[in-house]
């Protein structure tokens, strides 16, 4: 009874903020939402291992974010053998910081993952170099760079 009152815990402190970042991260709710479900459920199995790890949230983030792109791939690789392409809508989570998730989307990748990372989830540069596998130095050239290409937008948005 342990483990599910652990896990329990666990899940109930980091779902949501999860989610909030793998949303920023692809764009779309409702993939962030099945990748970060897929990540619990593969922490669950594993909990004994899991809950002696340094961070248990970082390894199920970055299973949610492996989980996304796959997830993404399969969705164009179908695509594309469908011979159809159905245009792209971001779903949002209203609760998000939604005003954000359209101006992330115009990033690349790298930049966008970073951003996410570090400002919504709130992770320290090293902790966001773990999560992307590379290292300091290149997450903050990707933050830099994400705040390079948002300044003109962020502004703009602000003059009337």
């Amino acid at each position: 009874m342990r483990k599910n009152d652990d896990f329990d815990q666990f899940f109930m402190d980091h779902h949501a903020s999860l989610v909030r970042s793998l949303t920023a991260i692809t764009g779309d709710a409702e993939l962030a939402a099945d990748s970060v479900q897929d990540a619990f459920q593969r922490a669950y199995l594993r909990w004994g291992r899991v809950s002696r790890y340094d961070s248990p949230a970082m390894w199920v983030r970055r299973v949610a974010i492996n989980r996304s792109r796959d997830l993404i791939r399969s969705d164009q690789r179908r695509r594309k053998n469908e011979g159809r392409a159905a245009p792209d809508e971001a779903v949002t989570d209203p609760e998000s910081e939604s005003h954000l998730i359209p101006l992330l989307k115009r990033l690349p990748e790298r930049q966008r993952v970073a951003m996410a990372l570090y400002y919504l989830e709130g992770l320290s540069v090293d902790q966001v170099a773990d999560q992307m596998s590379l290292s300091a130095g290149a997450v903050k050239y990707h933050l830099h760079e994400g705040r390079e290409r948002l300044r003109p937008l962020l502004a703009s948005q602000e003059t009337p």
